[in-house]
Formats: structure tokens, C-alpha cells, sequence
């Protein structure tokens, strides 16, 4: 009998389907290299990028190269205890952290876990660390101010919610004072603030958390914390588990203020996760992997529209520049995806001049719709009369004979920088800083000299509390400078100026 070829063929299908029937496709792999926080897997057919596999010592990883015979998974934990040809499984969720009304007052990892020995967190909630940012449609513009309680920021700089404004600068300047500054100023506001810390010594962190302790700025605050001592990769997903934590709140209607210290270290971590992982780094002409981790988060950052809830996610990233190069790669970045920078200057800061923000590189891109129109009034002033005060002052030093003119608006410039200095941890009330700003800006200082200037702005502040409270009502209600109002407040600066000089 001849077995024809076309015959063998079908046999050969035939049997080839049925043992394929029998091999079942289970949603494990096995291990075939670990090291430095990486793991390749071998297996996981169905596996999704950013889902979470079990390891068998009890640590989660995260899937972030799908191959074509292998993924490529990071670890969020040590590595101790696993060993090539261990087996894992998959959850079938993408990363996740916890969520809810509890995480506030808390301190927690980059997975939501708490770590501030209150015991556990009593929520069943969770979300994705990873979402589609709302589209153009799901916005409104940003027009409501969200105070620093800083006057050199609320008055020229101005932040509003949902607003994304970068705080940038070199090396102790003062960037993280500002951002605690902000946190401390919203108690009573009904805002939840979130302080993302990556790579941060875990003595600065427990520092940052006492502080706001003592300020009770932690009954509104959530604190997610990745020090230096973690992992690269939990340092990487710290700032998406704050974000996710934050749009919970959001999506319920409320308005959060989230702060990203710093998005320099995460850059650095992401980097060294993805050389791990074998992944081709970008240019630094053109780092289109270090942009696209920076703008997928903070273009999470959102005012919502009506229908939605009106809830707002606002934004600091913090960025260290190196010898005050704002044209790095990773500053450029950030700038580009933020509404705005704070510029903080070294040399400011060594001058004394404490926030040593620097108005002129600094901008806000929402503007006069971040203020109240009583701020409004006074802020274009101020920013012009600075501008020509520094101009004016790098001229002046070279030359002895100055013109009256002149000489006014030195001594005027004077007095305007050393009002706009702040102690830390001090914010300030919008009312007042209007009311302090109005004497500043209306010449009203010229006879009181520099040096008792900050005794000037207490005293006269406590004045002011003490025999016009219903003027500060005024303004708080109205947020405007009416006629009445401006009246009674150059009526106080005169009564309070008779007292003071004499």
C-alpha cells in the first residue's frame, strides 16, 4: 500500500493539534536571571505591561519589557531568596496602590504601604498607578488661586488649582522650604496636600514629617516617601502612587496640591531601571524616554470640569539645576510640559534674600487668573518697580552721582525686596500680604529706614488686627480693593506711621 505524502501531512496536524489540546497554559513562568533588581522570566504568555507578578519570597514585581521569549520584570523589594528556576505567577492586575479617605494624616512606600508605625491603613479601595491623563474636554481653565502664603509668589509668581508650577534651582536654595511653605498654608482650606519624597535621606523625610507635625499640617497630608535606600524601580513608581493617590480626591471633587521632590532623582532612577533592563537610553539632545515619564505625570495634573465634580490635582515639581543651568536636559523638559518655574537663585539666597526667588527667569503662565483682583491690582507694579530696581542696581555700583529719580527708586527698591522677605515656615495671610504690599507699592515706606523695616511690617500687621479687623473682613469677603477699603487702610498706614516713628 502507498502512503501518499498529503495523507502523512494530515496525520502529522492531527497529532500536533491533539497534543496541544493536552499542554495547559498555566499563568506562571520560571526565572532564568536575577540580579541588580531585575528578573528575566521565561513563560507568561498573556502577560500585560505594568502588571504586578508574584515572586516566591513574597515581593511583588513589575512587568516593563514584553519580549519575545522572556519578560523582562523589576523588583519592588529585595532580591534575597530568589534564585534562577524559581517559578512565579501572574495577579492579572496591572500596579496598583491603595486609596481612600484613611491614607490621610499617613505616611506610606511607594505602594501604599505604611510605614510610619500607626498600623495598617483601613482601606479596600485601589487604583492604578498608571492613567490616561483627562482630556481637553474633561478641563476647565485654571482660575482659582491656590496661595503659597508666600508674598513674592502670590503676588508675582501666582499658582492656581490645577495649575503645574515647577520650583527649580540649585542645591540648598530653598526649594523644599517653599513646597513645605505651600502644605503649611492650605490648613483650614479644605485642601489635601500630598509630599512625594524620591531618593531623599530618610532623616530628611522624617525631618520634613515632624515638621509638619508640629504645624498640624499632617491632619490634611499624605506622605509618600522613596529614599535613597530603596530600590531604583520604587523610587521610579513613587511620584504615579502619590499621583493615583491624589486623583482619588480629585475625582471625589476636592482639591489636592501634590509635591514631587524631586523629579532630578527620579530621572536618575528611571535610567538606571531601564539600562538594567536593557532598554536603549535617548539622547541627551533629545531624551524622549526621561520626557515622556515627566509629561505622562504631571499632564495628570487637572482642573476638572463641572460636570465631573470640579476637583483639582495641582502640581510642584521640584528640579536641581547644576550651577544655576536652567538649559540641562531634565530642567528644559520640565519646563516645557509645566504652566510655569520658580526660579530660585544661589546667589539670592546668599544675599539673605529668603525665598530667593528670582522674578525675572521666574513665570506663572496662568497669570491674573490665579489672584484675587486685590493682588491683581498691586502685582503688575511690583514686578515692574523690581525689574528697573535691579537694572537700576547694576548700574548704580559703578557709578557715585545719581540723579534724584534715581536715588527714589533705589531706596524704593530697597524696601520692596526686604518686604518680599519671608521667614520658613511663616506663610501669610492673602489679606495681609495685600495690605503690606498696598504700603510698599504706594511709597508709603520711604521714610522708614531698611533696617526696621521687618519690625515695621509686624507691628504694623498686628495694628491692623488689633484696630481693623472689620477692614481685613472687607477685604476677605470682597478679595477686591474698593474705594472704602483703600481709604481706611492709607487712614492706618498714617495713624500707625505717627506711633512707629516717633
Amino acid at each position: 500500500m502507498i502512503i501518499k505524502p498529503e495523507e502523512i501531512t494530515s496525520i502529522i496536524k492531527g497529532e500536533i493539534e491533539k497534543y496541544e489540546k493536552k499542554i495547559e497554559t498555566t499563568d506562571s513562568g520560571t526565572i532564568i536571571q536575577v540580579g541588580d533588581g531585575i528578573a528575566l522570566i521565561y513563560g507568561l504568555q498573556d502577560c500585560m505591561q505594568g502588571e504586578m507578578i508574584q515572586f516566591p519570597n513574597g515581593i511583588y514585581g513589575m512587568a516593563l519589557n514584553l519580549e519575545q521569549d522572556n519578560v523582562g520584570c523589576v523588583l519592588l523589594g529585595s532580591e534575597e531568596g530568589i534564585k534562577e528556576g524559581d517559578v512565579v505567577t501572574r495577579t492579572g492586575k496591572v500596579m496598583e496602590v491603595p486609596v481612600g479617605e484613611a491614607m490621610v494624616g499617613r505616611v506610606v512606600n511607594s505602594l501604599g504601604q505604611p510605614i510610619d508605625g500607626k498600623g495598617t491603613i483601613a482601606t479596600s479601595e485601589t487604583s492604578p498607578i498608571e492613567k490616561v491623563a483627562p482630556g481637553v474636554i474633561y478641563r476647565q481653565s485654571v482660575k482659582q488661586p491656590l496661595q503659597t502664603g508666600l508674598k513674592a509668589i502670590d503676588s508675582m509668581i501666582p499658582i492656581g488649582r490645577g495649575q503645574r508650577e515647577l520650583i527649580i534651582g540649585d542645591r540648598q536654595t530653598g526649594k523644599t522650604a517653599i513646597a513645605l511653605d505651600a502644605i503649611i498654608n492650605q490648613k483650614g482650606k479644605d485642601v489635601i496636600c500630598i509630599y512625594v519624597a524620591i531618593g531623599q535621606k530618610q532623616s530628611t523625610v522624617a525631618h520634613i514629617v515632624n515638621t509638619l507635625t508640629e504645624m498640624n499640617a499632617m491632619d490634611y497630608t499624605i506622605v509618600v516617601s522613596s529614599t535613597a535606600s530603596d530600590s531604583a524601580p520604587l523610587q521610579y513608581i513613587a511620584p504615579y502612587s502619590g499621583c493615583t493617590i491624589g486623583e482619588y480626591f480629585m475625582n471625589k471633587g476636592k482639591d489636592v496640591l501634590i509635591v514631587y521632590d524631586d523629579l532630578s532623582k527620579h530621572a536618575v532612577a528611571y535610567r538606571t531601571m531601564s539600562l538594567l533592563l536593557r532598554r536603549p537610553p535617548g539622547r541627551e539632545a533629545f531624551p524622549g524616554d526621561v520626557f515622556y515619564i515627566h509629561s505622562r505625570l504631571l499632564e495628570r495634573a487637572a482642573k476638572l470640569s463641572d460636570e465631573l465634580g470640579g476637583g483639582s490635582l495641582t502640581a510642584l515639581p521640584i528640579v536641581e539645576t547644576l550651577a544655576g543651568d536652567v538649559t540641562a536636559y531634565i530642567p528644559t523638559n520640565v519646563i516645557s510640559i509645566t504652566d510655569g518655574q520658580i526660579f530660585l537663585e544661589s546667589e539670592l539666597f546668599y544675599a539673605g534674600q529668603r525665598p530667593a526667588v528670582n522674578a525675572g527667569i521666574s513665570v506663572s503662565r496662568v497669570g491674573g487668573s490665579a489672584q484675587i483682583p486685590a493682588m491683581k491690582k498691586l502685582s503688575g507694579t511690583l514686578r515692574l518697580e523690581l525689574a528697573q530696581y535691579r537694572e537700576l542696581a547694576s548700574f548704580s555700583q559703578f557709578g557715585s552721582d545719581l540723579d534724584k529719580d534715581t536715588t527714589r527708586r533705589l531706596e524704593k527698591g530697597k524696601r520692596m525686596t526686604e518686604i518680599l522677605k519671608q521667614d520658613q515656615y511663616q506663610p501669610m495671610d492673602v489679606e495681609k500680604q495685600v495690605i503690606i504690599l498696598y504700603a510698599a507699592v504706594n511709597d508709603y515706606l520711604s521714610d522708614i529706614k531698611v533696617s526696621d523695616i521687618k519690625k515695621f511690617q509686624r507691628e504694623f500687621l498686628e495694628y491692623i488686627d488689633t484696630h481693623h479687623r472689620g477692614m481685613i473682613n472687607k477685604l476677605s469677603e470682597t478679595k477686591k480693593l474698593t474705594e472704602e477699603i483703600e481709604n481706611e487702610l492709607k487712614e492706618a498706614i498714617n495713624e500707625f506711621k505717627k506711633s512707629f516713628i516717633d
